[in-house]
């Protein structure tokens, strides 16, 4: 099953949801967010879960759009925001090149960009800082690869998701922090951890 599958989006949803090791790396990306946000963009937005986060914590926000490529997944996001006019939700695969969006104040993602080869992460990363403010934050909670397969397969059925999902091109944190900095990121850092789940935080740099 792929993701555009309403069965495989249906399990994960509602076993994603329950976990709490989500729910805390989700407080650490709050944590992280500049004080004023004004417009926010979601990479792989999903259902919308984390659109509403960020919308929760910054009241004030103006703008959000979250770009995703499974149909069930759009029809959730789209159900969750209906009749509010600050949330646009479109397709978009992240295979491909970020649409215009003009600047934003803060690039999300959840569990998203694990799905890309990366070559492709890398890219993804130089587009972010093309559309962040200065100063502005991208914060990714993302799936990483464990140190040992031994690990990754324990954190595997912690998840209730036993041998992993083979959609997934993992990378180590440290790397990826790497990717994050050549692409012109500054302050990035990993903000929190829990196995394979992780916070990967970098700020958008100052034009001064």
């Amino acid at each position: 099953m792929t993701w555009k599958d309403p069965g495989k989006v249906a399990e994960y949803v509602g076993r994603v949801d329950r976990l709490s090791a989500r729910a805390a790396g989700e407080a650490e990306l709050v944590e992280a967010l500049p004080v004023t946000v004004e417009r926010v963009l979601d990479l792989g937005c999903g259902d919308g879960r984390l659109i509403a986060v960020v919308m929760e914590a910054r009241p004030d926000l103006v703008d959000a759009v979250g770009l995703d490529s499974s149909p069930p997944m759009l029809e959730l996001a789209r159900q969750r925001f209906h009749g509010d006019a600050r949330v646009v939700i479109d397709a978009h695969d992240l295979n491909d090149p970020l649409p215009g969006l003009g600047p934003v104040d803060v690039v999300v993602s959840g569990f998203a960009v694990h799905h890309l080869a990366h070559e492709r992460k890398r890219r993804l990363f130089g587009e972010i800082v093309a559309i962040l403010r200065p100063g502005g934050v991208f914060a990714n909670l993302e799936v990483v690869q464990c140190a040992t397969p031994e690990l990754h397969e324990e954190f595997n059925r912690r998840i209730g998701r036993s041998g992993g999902d083979p959609e997934d091109v993992l990378a180590e944190v440290e790397p990826q922090l790497g990717w994050m900095r050549t692409a012109g990121l500054v302050q990035v850092d990993c903000a929190w951890r829990w196995r394979g789940f992780a916070l990967l935080v970098g700020q958008g740099p100052s034009t001064g």
